[in-house]
């Protein structure tokens, strides 16, 4: 028998290659999925960033936690942040991921790139321990956690916090079709964004999923039923959690 999720709504933007787990997924199960994200990021204005009053030339590192961030800053054309990058300056990311998307901003072997091996905070903090003597611009939405900060902290690393861009609502038109049987979520904004957009939002049959526990958090705080979470010990990933679930579902179809 055929599964009852026909249609996966993912809060991120459509994966660049076909060769994302999320292409496989939807052909070994049947499934649909559509990919729109329930927030977006917007530039702070020159004038805004101006008024933190931040040269990016008194740094000798970048620290990059989201490709969010790296685009945010390495795409603003003002002049007070597009200024010349002297080739000195290093850039520490928290995935290989976020390495390998600056090379869209930078020349990648003519820098020096650091990155985390498991894509945790503490991880990206011991490798930036190593090179403690750098002073750090850290580039942040104007909501964000500080788990990161209080790492480096601790570790006495000498950064600046930046706010580069904001986080707002992806609003969804009064005509666009919502009929998913599973939404799949990746931060505590995107459930503040799908009750933004439907206020009166009934979950029933409608599965969540959800990436992290600040995000399964959000998901519960909001009274809405968790379905499924990633990562854990069996999943990792949230392709390998979508995986395994859709796996169990297909089984008990049988």
């Amino acid at each position: 028998m055929a599964l009852n999720i026909k249609k996966l709504l993912v809060s991120q933007p459509k994966p660049a290659s076909e060769k994302s787990p999320y292409f496989d997924i939807a052909e070994k199960y049947g499934v649909e999925i559509d990919f729109r994200p329930f927030i977006k990021v917007e530039p702070l204005s020159s004038k805004e960033f101006r008024q933190q009053r931040i040269s990016v030339l008194d740094h000798t590192a970048v620290i990059f936690t989201a490709r969010t961030a790296s685009k945010a800053a390495m795409k603003r054309k003002d002049s007070t942040v597009s200024v010349a990058i002297p080739e000195t300056m290093k850039y520490f990311c928290m995935t290989e991921a976020i390495a390998v998307y600056l090379q869209k901003y930078i020349v990648y072997r003519k820098r020096k790139i650091f990155y985390g091996q498991t894509g945790k905070a503490d991880d990206l903090v011991t490798v930036i321990a190593k090179h403690a003597k750098e002073k750090y611009l850290v580039p942040v939405s104007d909501v964000h956690k500080d788990d990161l900060f209080a790492l480096l902290d601790a570790k006495k690393i000498n950064y600046t916090k930046a706010v580069m861009f904001r986080t707002v609502s992806n609003d969804f038109a009064k005509d666009e079709k919502f009929d998913y049987d599973m939404l799949v979520f990746f931060s505590p904004s995107g459930i503040s964004s799908l009750l933004k957009n439907f206020p009166d939002f009934k979950q029933d049959d409608i599965k969540i999923g959800c990436f992290g526990p600040t995000t399964a958090k959000a998901v519960k705080d909001a009274g809405l039923r968790l379905d499924v979470e990633a990562p854990t010990v069996e999943a990792p990933s949230m392709t390998a959690a979508l995986d395994l679930y859709l796996k169990k579902q297909q089984d008990g179809k049988k």
